[in-house]
């Protein structure tokens, strides 16, 4: 079962300082559009982009709406036995009705 944090979750985390990586998987476009400062890595080349991916901090993966980072959570999982990988619920859409709203929608 994939772990996820909220928006609200992540902005604590953020807010905490604590030590973590975000790992955006959108593509290039969107992520021009509009993204809160993750390392783009989009999902098609997340398996060959893994050295980029941290193991021993969290790090958190985040998509548009939570469905492709869920995707290469369990991708990297069971290819490349992450275990520290956690779901950004909601994607930015739910960073930007939660937290941003300053963040355009698409």
């Amino acid at each position: 079962m994939t772990k996820s944090i909220s928006a609200q979750e992540y902005k604590e985390m953020l807010d905490a300082g604590t030590e973590h990586q975000l790992v955006d998987v959108r593509e290039e476009n969107e992520y021009q559009f509009c993204n809160i400062g993750g390392e783009l890595i989009p999902l098609a080349t997340v398996l060959h982009s893994s050295d980029k991916i941290r193991r021993d901090i969290p790090v958190v993966v985040m998509c548009r709406s939570g469905k492709r980072s869920a995707t290469a959570i369990l991708q990297l999982e069971v290819t490349h036995g992450y275990t520290n990988l956690i779901n950004l619920d909601g994607g930015i859409l739910g960073w930007a009705s939660e937290i941003d709203p300053t963040i355009p929608r698409y």
